[in-house]
């Protein structure tokens, strides 16, 4: 198994999210469609919403030890997907509603539910509000240290 490659991106509040790519240059698959691949999933289940900025092409291209050429090519190919926008030299951003994607309304509501359940369970074992936090805080740290941990 390859070891994760994580690069920062933006979300659309400005704040900085963790991509987690894992890159085979061994692999038949090119390193292009690897990328295009991975990047156009994250977009279509929300890891990259709607506004998000794609870290640049030099900064994937130096993260990945790949060809700036190579991550131009996956973000031209996003692009003709619909997945992506370029904006100059602002950057290249996840698309309102990119192709694929979940609709945002009925995200939400999946949100909505999944938080419904967890709140119904906390309330039935008697966890109280800082309590329902806190182990929620907790679960999110293992699944990111199991998201990016190569073992």
């Amino acid at each position: 198994m390859t070891t994760p490659l994580i690069v920062d991106s933006t979300d659309p509040s400005g704040r900085a999210r963790r991509l987690v790519l894992r890159l085979d240059p061994d692999a038949a698959v090119p390193l292009y469609e690897q990328l295009r691949a991975q990047l156009s999933v994250m977009v279509a289940v929300g890891h990259l919403p709607p506004g998000s900025r794609l870290p640049t092409v030099r900064h994937l291209a130096a993260a990945a030890a790949m060809a700036p050429g190579t991550v131009a090519r996956t973000y031209r190919e996003l692009e003709v997907d619909g997945a992506v926008e370029g904006r100059g030299r602002r950057g290249t951003f996840v698309v309102d509603e990119p192709p694929h994607s979940e609709p945002m309304r009925q995200r939400r509501e999946r949100l909505a539910g999944a938080a419904d359940r967890f709140a119904f369970e906390l309330r039935q074992l008697g966890v109280d509000g800082d309590e329902a936090h806190s182990l929620l805080d907790e679960a999110l740290v293992r699944a990111e240290r199991a998201e990016t941990d190569p073992a």
